[in-house]
């Protein structure tokens, strides 16, 4: 049976028809809208899209936000529209299949565990770093969701007191230094202390500061712009500090670094690695986690959320069965 899985993100709904092997067959993708009925109109769009071309028996949504043990429901979400709603029977309405939920970067965890990065760890950890952050942690291959289903929120992870206010409405969270949108501030900060230290970047930043980007940052630092550079450099920094807490509190074999900006993992992972190692607790006195990047990218909370719209029918069929 082919299920859909939906990443919704802050920045973009991206749909993906997916096999059991965990193949991505067919995408459909869309920016995020801001209002919540038309968010859940473009993900039935996406969906409907997809399904228009395959026949498909499910369909899951990995949520950048606090999903329901349930995972019915969305409590809460930084970059989204949905607070305490009913998603999964809206979106089950909507485009008339099985729905369920999953914390996007637990959805990625679960993918990179069965087919990827962390294929066979008994702890394994999962930072997506894209418009914010996702943690995920696994523990034999099961998701640890917390008392209240929230569990692991590590991209508000205080790093910097008083520091860049977020959306969560608290300063200083991990992820307003260390995520795509990061990268853009950070940039846009060294120009307004630097203004000709980037040609490219400053250009693109005349008269809007918006035009400067994460991914238009990444390109830049691959020409060799300066500026750039540094932006990386920051951001490799604070992923260092912020995976020496993560490896503090949870100890795990591998940590499996994804989200769309770990597409440019060599900009900075190396430079991060040897951060994380100088400053975790008992440097030089303890093994360390394997630092790797996602194996499967972007796709990897479409697929696990795929997956676990799979499992959702099956466990549908055979208690039906048993009736």
């Amino acid at each position: 049976m082919l299920t859909v899985g939906v990443d919704v993100g802050g920045t973009s709904v991206r749909a993906g028809v997916v096999d059991a092997d965990g193949a991505v067959l067919d995408t459909a993708r869309a920016p995020t809208p801001s209002g919540e009925e038309s968010l859940e109109e473009a993900i039935g769009a996406a969906v409907a899209e997809v399904a228009s071309r395959h026949r498909v028996g499910a369909v899951g949504l990995a949520v950048a936000g606090f999903v329901a043990a349930d995972r019915r429901r969305v409590l809460f979400a930084p970059h989204l529209a949905w607070r305490q709603a009913p998603v999964a029977e809206r979106i089950a309405r909507r485009v008339g299949l099985p729905v369920v939920l999953e914390h996007d970067a637990n959805a990625a965890a679960l993918a990179e565990h069965r087919f990827g990065a962390a294929r066979g760890a008994r702890i394994a950890s999962l930072v997506a770093l894209g418009t914010g952050i996702g943690g995920a942690l696994l523990v034999d291959g099961e998701v640890f969701r917390g008392a209240h289903g929230v569990a692991p929120e590590l991209g508000h992870l205080r790093l910097v007191p008083d520091g860049r206010p977020c959306p969560c409405g608290r300063h200083g969270c991990w992820e307003r230094y260390c995520s795509g949108t990061a990268l853009a501030a950070t940039a846009v900060e060294l120009l307004a202390r630097h203004p000709g230290g980037s040609t490219l970047l400053a250009r693109e930043a005349l008269g809007d500061s918006r035009a400067v980007t994460g991914r238009r940052v990444a390109a830049a630092a691959r020409d060799g712009d300066p500026l750039a550079e540094r932006a990386m450099s920051d951001l490799a920094r604070w992923l260092g500090e912020g995976l020496a807490l993560v490896a503090d509190v949870y100890d795990p074999e591998v940590v499996v670094i994804g989200g769309g900006v770990s597409e440019s993992a060599p900009l900075f992972l190396d430079e991060a690695r040897e951060r994380y190692a100088s400053v975790v607790t008992g440097a030089g006195h303890r093994p360390l986690a394997r630092i790797r990047t996602a194996q499967l990218g972007d796709d990897a909370g479409i697929v696990g959320v795929a997956v676990l719209a799979r499992e959702l029918v099956a466990s549908r069929s055979v208690r039906n069965g048993c009736r």
